[in-house]
């Protein structure tokens, strides 16, 4: 499978290593890309929308799966695929999992970042992608994912939310930011990926090619408590309430 990662890391180090390494990698343009799908006995249109104010989301990831999948959840460690999505918006290991789980029945990825709708970096990329889900019937349930950019290690996601069960119904949720607890929230430009200074406030990247282990933590995935000021974020741009997203899904005839 072709990777559409956003940022993506290096994965030259030792085995067991943290990956370290930050970089922006290239963002195709045009229509979502449709991933693993089985006899495609179902079709969904996911809509994602940016709620908020000054927070870009890498290109949003959705899978279509059985009850039995949990991708991530609140008050348990984060798995590698959903680390990877927080710290660097590498969608690699999550692509990986979609592979090697019979459970996940389709999946897709949109191909842009998303942007809150006033666009305040000037970038010209939407704040709202549709994607399209193929999976057999046997896929009752959809988990979304995307960073958080401006964070240290945020997502903003739903876990196992039901798809509507009539051919042209819908069904809409909103989704709200999550902290893995893999990193420590600094808030600083410097520990950060660097889009997340050039898709709000513009101008030159500033952020790390290669993460500080010193900043590793081993806690559990809870509630964002959001840009809180400790670091150089403006809060008056970046912060935001929840929820952090809009999710319609309609189940297509």
């Amino acid at each position: 499978m072709e990777s559409d990662d956003c940022f993506e890391r290096r994965n030259d180090q030792a085995p067991g290593a943290r990956p370290r390494r930050r970089s922006l990698g290239s963002v195709a343009l045009g229509s979502s890309t449709v991933l693993g799908q089985a006899d495609g006995s179902r079709e969904y249109r996911v809509t994602v929308a940016n709620l908020t104010r000054g927070q870009p989301f890498t290109p949003p990831a959705v899978a279509a799966h059985q009850p039995s999948v949990e991708v991530f959840a609140v008050g348990d460690e984060a798995n590698e695929a959903t680390q990877q999505v927080a710290e660097n918006g590498d969608l690699g290991p999550l692509q990986n999992l979609i592979d090697d789980t019979n459970a996940i029945r389709g999946a897709a990825v949109a191909s842009d970042p998303l942007v809150p709708e006033e666009d305040p970096g000037d970038t010209g990329l939407p704040y709202y992608a549709e994607l399209t889900v193929q999976a057999d019937s046997s896929a009752a349930y959809f988990t979304f994912l995307s960073m958080l950019v401006a964070t240290n290690d945020g997502i903003v996601g739903l876990d196992t939310v039901p798809f509507p069960t009539q051919t042209n119904a819908s069904r809409t949720y909103f989704a709200n930011g999550y902290d893995v607890g893999t990193e420590q929230n600094t808030e600083l430009f410097a520990d950060l990926v660097p889009p997340a200074k050039t898709l709000i406030l513009g101008g030159q990247p500033e952020g790390v090619a290669e993460s500080d282990p010193d900043l590793a933590e081993e806690g559990v995935i809870r509630p964002h408590p959001g840009i809180t000021g400790v670091g150089n974020l403006p809060v008056s741009v970046y912060d935001w309430r929840e929820p952090a997203a809009l999710v319609q899904v309609e189940r297509l005839g």
